[in-house]
């Protein structure tokens, strides 16, 4: 009697993660807004990711409907302003509940500021426990307070759930440059950087007080590029091309 071999799938490298994306990040080429085709891609990169078994959560941008930095700057009360931009986040985590749904993977949008009819408020175990059920948590409407941006709120609520990595999905970049790689064609790319030095030489991977926050915690920062087909599950599969940002 012989034995049949049997194709499994490669062990993924984290159990738990934070997949932290911009809203522009969802527009494709319109230049505003939802783009369907564009989340349905992004969910699919999701979805395979949690097809190795995987429990992720994300934190989703509002920056493609309203970005509150730039409503202040245009001459809006400020914490008005971010508080509209916190609503556009939730849209954009229903439209990814939605697409990924779709694709039969089980979600729960859990927002920091209550609104029951469409959304969970924010209770930590009662997330944990959704992870727990391989189900993915999108986190919406930031800290739920303003001032303080989506990735802030990624760094906050990854530590919160103890998630080991946060994943920073990016279009038209494979990770981490000293300069623009778009408007220099000789930056060079990191490999591996450290939180202080992303501090000193502005390097623009997350805002300075969510880097803060990851430092003082040891949470790793995962940059890769969110465009590249299957570039998210190719990383926990210990492979692809990213910038790790650690201590």
């Amino acid at each position: 009697m012989t034995e049949t071999a049997v194709a499994t799938e490669p062990a993924a490298t984290f159990n738990r993660v934070m997949l932290k994306i911009s809203g522009e990040a969802l527009m494709g080429d319109q230049g505003f807004g939802l783009h369907p085709p564009t989340v349905e891609r992004v969910a699919r990169e999701v979805k395979a990711v949690h097809d190795l078994g995987v429990e992720i959560c994300m934190v989703i941008g509002g920056g493609n409907v309203f970005r509150g930095l730039q409503g202040s700057a245009q001459g809006m009360e400020r914490t008005t302003a971010d508080y509209m931009g916190m609503l556009a986040t939730v849209m954009n985590a229903l439209a990814m509940q939605s697409a990924l749904e779709g694709l039969g993977v089980f979600t729960r949008v859990i927002s920091a500021i209550t609104m029951n009819e469409v959304a969970e408020p924010y209770i930590r175990r009662r997330a944990v426990r959704h992870l727990e059920k391989k189900r993915v948590c999108i986190f919406a409407a930031g800290t739920g307070n303003p001032y303080f941006t989506t990735d802030t709120a990624a760094t906050l609520r990854a530590n919160e759930m103890s998630c080991e990595a946060i994943f920073m999905g990016k279009n038209g970049v494979d990770g981490v440059y000293d300069k623009d790689p778009k408007t220099n064609p000789d930056a060079k790319r990191y490999d591996i950087v450290t939180y202080d030095e992303v501090l000193q030489k502005n390097l623009k991977v997350m805002d300075a007080s969510a880097i803060a926050l990851a430092r003082d915690n040891n949470l790793p920062l995962i940059v890769f590029p969110l465009d590249t087909p299957g570039g998210f599950k190719s990383i926990l599969e210990g492979k692809g091309t990213f910038t790790r940002v650690q201590g």
